[in-house]
């Protein structure tokens, strides 16, 4: 057991120190040839570049060796049909499926949380605003997003709806949204459709979809198995923009009550 856990890990390495060196030197190619300046505080930039190696390394080595084996167990034991049926051991509607749509929601919550890319987004967003963008309530946010989408793709494959269906509404939704959504938060949402389709949700989102269609009768999964991240980038979209909807409305309300306030206050007696 510990042997290949070991040469897992030096595979992980490997991989990782190839994905990693072209971007570290192209990063040295524009810093040294193209801007011709030398590389500020060299000593600390290879240590990071070497947490960076080491930390990637560690955390796709134990998404590999514990959380997607686990996620693949729970969306083929959740969508085996002795479970969904019970003792009817038959199709009666979409309903016999709540089980699987409320692990689809959670499964997509709490990946997006836990979601590298979406930590790193939330820290940036909330710096570049001087701290006005929560940096847990834009997680949170993408979250839910994130959890919907699952769940009504989880209802896509088992009703057998066209997910072009679901898409095209979706954006029509976003380009409303768009239009009447503040301009400082509409970049962000886009942005953040992007970063959920990374490294921890998507694995554990695709193996749910794949175990769900071909399980339940009539599926297939190559046709029906995959459409739950395009799902899953579209959402996020419509949960910031309509979070920062309700934000500015509260905001819009609450200015509005201490105006009238205001006016409702007598004017002060003029002193003797």
């Amino acid at each position: 057991m510990l042997e290949e856990w070991t040469v897992a890990t030096l595979k992980a390495l490997l991989s990782t120190m190839r994905d990693v060196a072209p971007i570290l030197a192209l990063l040295v190619f524009f810093q040294v040839i193209v801007l011709r300046r030398p590389i500020p505080d060299l000593k600390r930039v290879v240590l990071g570049g070497i947490y960076v190696v080491l930390g990637l390394t560690l955390f796709l080595v134990g998404l590999d060796e514990a959380l997607f084996p686990l996620g693949r167990i729970m969306a083929k034991q959740l969508s085996n049909p002795a479970f969904v049926y019970g003792t009817d051991a038959a199709y009666q509607g979409w309903w016999q499926y709540y089980w699987v749509f409320l692990f689809a929601a959670a499964i997509g919550f709490s990946t997006t949380v836990a979601e590298p890319a979406l930590i790193a987004v939330s820290l940036k967003a909330n710096e570049a605003s001087g701290g006005e963008l929560s940096i847990w309530g834009l997680r949170i946010a993408v979250a839910i997003g994130v959890g919907l989408s699952v769940a009504l793709g989880a209802f896509r494959i088992v009703t057998g709806t066209p997910l072009w269906i679901y898409m095209i509404v979706g954006y029509l939704v976003v380009i409303v949204q768009t239009s009447m959504a503040p301009r400082s938060i509409i970049a962000l949402a886009y942005d953040s459709g992007g970063v959920t389709t990374s490294t921890v949700t998507v694995p554990l989102v695709t193996a749910l979809g794949l175990g769900l269609a071909s399980t339940v009768p009539g599926r297939s999964a190559l046709i029906d198995g995959f459409g739950l991240i395009a799902l899953a980038s579209l959402f996020p979209m419509i949960t910031v923009m309509g979070f920062a909807q309700i934000s500015q409305w509260r905001a819009s309300r609450q200015s509005s009550a201490d105006e009238a306030a205001d006016l409702e206050q007598p004017p002060e007696s003029p002193e003797p």
